[in-house]
Formats: structure tokens, C-alpha cells, sequence
């Protein structure tokens, strides 16, 4: 992912997405009893009662003390090279500037979940087969 962001910044956001993923993934495999079920119900409907990635990604953004215009522009700036995202009108700019963050966090947030689950499910499978 290629961004415009100065090489300490890049840093900081990548342990912000790895710190939350890192998080998500934990929360999700103990809400769902499990990696293949936290898999699966992440992918069936990510914003589903105990999978809810929207709501997980704005208490990211509240605990970094992203929620706010420089927070927005912080996180859009190190993603600027990845695909836009639609979020319905807000009120301010502010408002959709965060909108704007917060969606395109929760999805490569979602991505790397994903990744995480299936790199899990398959260690979780191979330790299975040697048991």
C-alpha cells in the first residue's frame, strides 16, 4: 500500500492496524467459540450481532483519539492509494471525514481479519492432525 505519509507516520498506522486487528480477531474468535465460526460469520454479514466490524472500528478511532478531522485525515492519507468508499451524507465535513476513515479502516480491517482467521484455522487444523 503505497502512501503519502512520512515514513514514521506509515509506522504508526501500521501498528494501529495490526494493534487492531490483533484486538478484533481476539474479540471475534471468543464471541463466535471459535476460529473457522469467527470466519464464517465475519464473511456471512460483518456488522451482525457479536461480529458488528463497523462498531469495533469506531472504538478503534475513539481509543486513538482518531475520532476526530486530523484523526480522518490521518488514516485517509495512509490509505489514499486504496479504493474510495461510499458513506451516506454527513452534517460537516468533520463528520464525513470520519465516515470516509472509519470505512476504509473497517475494511482492510476486515481483510486482515480475514487473512489472520484463515492463517489461524489452518495452524488450528495442522495441530489437530499431530494430536
Amino acid at each position: 500500500m503505497m502512501t503519502a505519509l512520512p515514513l514514521h507516520q506509515q509506522q504508526q498506522f501500521d501498528f494501529l492496524l495490526h494493534t487492531a486487528v490483533e484486538r478484533y480477531v481476539e474479540r471475534l474468535t471468543y464471541r463466535c467459540s471459535g476460529v473457522n465460526a469467527a470466519l464464517q460469520r465475519l464473511r456471512e454479514d460483518a456488522e451482525s450481532e457479536g461480529v458488528r466490524l463497523t462498531e469495533f472500528a469506531q472504538a478503534v478511532f475513539r481509543d486513538f483519539l482518531l475520532d476526530n478531522a486530523a484523526g480522518a485525515a490521518f488514516v485517509l492519507q495512509a490509505m489514499a492509494q486504496s479504493q474510495a468508499v461510499e458513506v451516506p451524507q454527513q452534517p460537516t465535513l468533520e463528520a464525513q471525514l470520519q465516515a470516509m476513515a472509519i470505512a476504509a479502516f473497517a475494511r482492510i480491517m476486515r481483510s486482515k481479519t480475514e487473512e489472520t482467521l484463515e492463517r489461524e484455522a489452518v495452524f488450528e487444523s495442522q495441530g489437530q492432525e499431530h494430536a
